[in-house]
This record gives structure tokens, sequence and C-alpha cells, in this order.
């Protein structure tokens, strides 16, 4: 069964490091151990990409609020810039942001029960009911950062609704499998939603592509750690029909993103609990009780977590072809809105504690390969997009490092430092170069394998071809390549490398063929204009 799996998956990557190839190497100067047959077909085309995201959970709220302009500013550069200076890009040019409309949690302070503030969120509306759009000010900035660098599009998110509305007065749930939401409050959250969102488009000039009105309903979030509730399919139903009638009160034309699934197994079936699984059916098959596919602001797009169905190859690609042949079945794109390492006993390495930065880059490249060309997400986000690296957790959940000046484990609002760590620029191997509009294109490589693999990209003018590779293997492979259904020869052609000592590192290429070095994410870029 594996090796029918790793067949089948040879139409859009992967080459052995075992096998010889061919004799002859590609024509850019360097010396290569295997060379790989690469054939790329720009007329069969799958999803068209959205954009590539982060989240500002959490610490971005600090940090945008308490840190010096310089530490603020080089941050926000690293993840928005699209600058290429002298042949090294300035950041990875994210072109989706992810907002948190925090429950109020931050206001509580300890009472909240969440002893970590940096865990806290922040809510417009406070305890008198009225609304401070004051609040959230590190996110705003950090918002407004990704808007004047030219990020495309941004998505609201909530956690839990506000503890005004919350049926313990918390973040954090007393319910269960079951929303910690007043009854009488869903078309109150569901006004707040719309008000927030009216504020961002009239006041910030910012328009919400989305807001995700509930975040992996089917865990009960019953520990203080953060901000979380459950949620039934029939209650997001509930929330979803008051959430479209505020839209349209408010005259709003952001969409509605459901449902942002615990991990992908939660949208194609039924799951320990059939209230809270076989989500695609559920939201959008006509004869389900929950049906929202008929409310205006619905978005047809499904979106779920890369958690947990990540640890090696043979589940990632049988996982998400499941989501693909689901979400087909609804004609509903594919959003993964949320990855970092949960996991443990990864394929590719020993245990956390053995692996290095770039073997967690590494891990992520498989992860985003298999979300792109086997579940064909229109879009795809990291988690946290900025994090204090405590408990030897190196970059697992996030892109940047950020750290007090009183140390990892000091006060998050004292200024300190950062630093942009391997999971950052493997990202930027995406995110950097396939620009919303851009669609995935048919690529095969010699000789399926899980070590070799890559995935093409062509921009809606047909002027530029983006090829991503990730060498799992020890040896340098060549690429061989062969391009069809592009009339055009290339003007020019430029490689960016990430590995363990460099960081998209660029290099001019003479022909169409390239080299992967080992342990390598690599970018190509066709420019045919």
């Amino acid at each position: 069964m594996k090796m029918n799996i790793l067949l089948l998956i040879g139409m859009f990557s992967l080459a052995s490091c075992g096998d010889s190839g061919v004799d002859s190497p590609p024509k850019d100067d360097v010396n290569v151990d295997i060379t790989k047959n690469v054939t790329i077909d720009a007329t069969v085309t799958y999803q068209t990409i959205d954009g590539f995201a982060a989240s500002d959970c959490w610490v971005p709220n600090y940090i945008g609020k308490y840190w010096n302009n310089d530490e603020k500013e080089a941050i926000a550069n690293l993840l928005f810039s699209k600058e290429i200076k002298n042949g090294a890009p300035q950041g990875i040019g994210l072109s989706m942001w992810r907002f948190n409309l925090g429950g109020g949690t931050a206001e509580q302070g300890s009472s909240s029960d969440i002893t970590d503030k940096s865990r806290r969120a922040e809510c417009f509306l406070q305890q008198d009911g009225t609304l401070d759009w004051s609040h959230h000010q590190g996110q705003q900035y950090f918002l407004e950062k990704a808007k004047s660098l030219g990020c495309e599009s941004f998505v609201m998110f909530s956690n839990t609704p506000p503890v005004n509305y919350t049926v313990n007065g918390k973040g954090y749930s007393a319910k269960g499998a079951f929303a910690n939401l007043k009854d009488d409050c869903y078309d109150d959250f569901a006004k707040y939603m719309a008000n927030a969102l009216s504020y961002f488009k009239e006041q910030k000039g910012i328009n919400f592509n989305y807001i995700s009105p509930v975040n992996e309903p089917q865990y009960n979030w019953a520990s203080p750690s953060q901000e979380g509730s459950g949620w039934q399919n029939s209650e997001i139903k509930r929330l979803a029909v008051e959430l479209d009638k505020a839209l349209t009160d408010k005259n709003l034309n952001t969409k509605i993103l459901l449902a942002e699934a615990g991990d992908w197994e939660y949208l194609y079936k039924v799951k320990n609990d059939a209230g809270r699984s076989d989500v695609i059916q559920n939201f959008f098959n006509e004869g389900s009780v929950n049906y929202v596919g008929n409310l205006t602001h619905v978005a047809p797009i499904i979106a779920g977590h890369s958690y947990w169905t990540d640890t090696n190859w043979a589940t990632m690609y049988d996982v998400r072809s499941q989501v693909a042949t689901a979400a087909k079945s609804k004609n509903l794109k594919v959003y993964q809105t949320e990855w970092s390492m949960m996991s443990d006993n990864y394929e590719d390495y020993p245990g956390h504690d053995n692996a290095s930065y770039m073997d967690i880059a590494l891990c992520m490249a498989k992860v985003i390969h298999h979300d792109l060309a086997t579940a064909n997400v229109s879009s795809w986000s990291y988690w946290t997009s900025l994090d204090v690296e405590r408990w030897g957790h190196k970059n697992r959940f996030l892109l940047i490092k950020t750290t007090p000046a009183d140390g990892a484990y000091g006060d998050i609002e004292k200024s300190g430092t950062h630093e942009a760590t391997k999971t950052l620029w493997t990202l930027g191997n995406y995110s950097l170069f396939i620009r919303p509009g851009y669609q995935r294109v048919n690529l095969t490589v010699q000789n399926a394998s899980n070590s070799f693999f890559g995935s093409a990209y062509l921009s809606p003018q047909k002027d530029k071809l983006v090829v991503v590779y990730t060498n799992l293997t020890t040896k340098i492979i060549g690429v061989d390549l062969s391009l069809n259904g592009l009339s055009k020869k290339a003007s020019s052609v430029k490689q960016y490398t990430t590995n363990a000592s460099s960081d998209l590192s660029e290099k001019e290429l003479s022909s169409n063929n390239s080299s992967i070095q080992p342990k390598s994410v690599v970018t190509v870029v066709y420019d045919f204009k």
C-alpha cells in the first residue's frame, strides 16, 4: 500500500537519492551527484493561489505596543517586504495576514486564569458594553504595516466570544463540547464582529476579506492556557446565520470562513464527536440541517489545520487526498489556516532535541508541499508569526524568534531583540515568489520518492514560472528540465536557496536547468517577459 501511494504522487513531485539518474549534469557550472529529469506541463492546471499567511497571536500585540520602533519595523519588514536588494530578499512577502479578534482576557488580567500574560488577548468590547477602538494597539500596528508593505488579503478570526458574552465569563470554556456563548448572545456576538470589521474598513481603510468566527471547535478548551471554545456544528450554523445578517446590515462584503477544523480529518469523516465532525457534509450538503452554503456571505471555502497528520509521507498523502476529494465534491476551495510543529516522532529526525533549526524547516516544507500538491489548498498559513523561544522548542512554533530585554522568560513588554529563523525563510521560498493569482501547474519528477519533491506555479499573465524544490538527501541533485506549454524562452532564471548556511540566497542561472543543494529548499524563478 505504501508503494502504491508513492507511485501515485509521482505525477507532481519527487526523486530518489538512491537512483543513478542520468550521467550528464545540468548546465549551471555545478558538479552534481545525481541528475533528475523534471517535466513541467503548463497546460495542466490545478488550484489558483490566494495567498500565504501567518497570524498575530499572541506576542505581536505586546511587541507592537511596547517595543522600540527599530525592532518593530525590522520585524514587519521580515514578514511583509517583497523587496530583493542586491540579490538579498528583505522579507518573505506574506500576501495574507490573520488578525486575532480577542476575547478580553488581557483586560481581565490574572482573573482570566490564564497565567502567561502573553497568551491573553484584548477585546474592543468593554465590560460596560462600549467599544474602545484603542485596544489591540500592537496588533493594529502590524496590521497597518502589512497593508503599507503590500499585503493583499486580511482575515479576522475569533478564538472565543468576548468574555461579556460567555457562559462562565472567561475566555476558556466550561461547556465541554458546546459553545461557551450565552444562548441570547448569538446576535450580539455577530453584531460585534460586524462592528469590528466596519471600524477597520471605515476608519483604517482596511477591508477584511474574511471573518472566521470559530476556531478548532472540535476541542473543548477547558484548560486556562489560552482563549478557546468548543462548538457543535449546529451552533456554528446558528452563529453563521446571525453573522450573515449582521454583515448585510453593515453593508460589508466580507465573507465568512468556516470552520477552522482542528485537523484535516474532521473535514471529511465522523471523528470522535459526530456533532463536531464531518464538517464538509454538515455545512455544504444541501440536505443537511446545518447547511449554510445558501448564505450570502459564506465563502465556498473549507478551512482546516494541518496539525497531527504531518509526521510521515504516507499519512500526509492519504489524509490530504481525502480532503481534496471531499472539497471537490462540493466545489469548495481549501484553505490551510494553521500549522506549527505540534506533533512528535517525525520520520526525518530522531526527536526534537536532536533536530536542527533547518531540520524543523525541512519538515515544514514537506507539509507545505502536500497541502499544496495533494490537498490543493489555495491558501497556506503558519500559526504564530513571532514568539519567544522557550523550553527548548527552537523554531517549532514561530517564524521570528523574539527575546525580551530580560531574557526568554522575562517580561514580554520590555523591548528586546529578534531573529529570523529557518522556518521564516523556508516559508519565504513559497510566499515571496508565488503571488496571489498564480496557478499550480503539473510537475513530474523521474523516479518518485519522499526525499526530493517539487511543485510549480504560473503567473496569471503566463510571464513568470515559479518552481519550488525540497531536497532531503545528502547529495547535490541536478535538475534537467523539460518545459511544455510555454512558447517563449525565459529571459532570466534565478534560484533562491535556503539551507543551514543560506537564507534565500540568490543565484543567476545560465539555462533552465538547476542544481539543488543537500538539505535545502530551493525556488527557481523563470521570467518570460
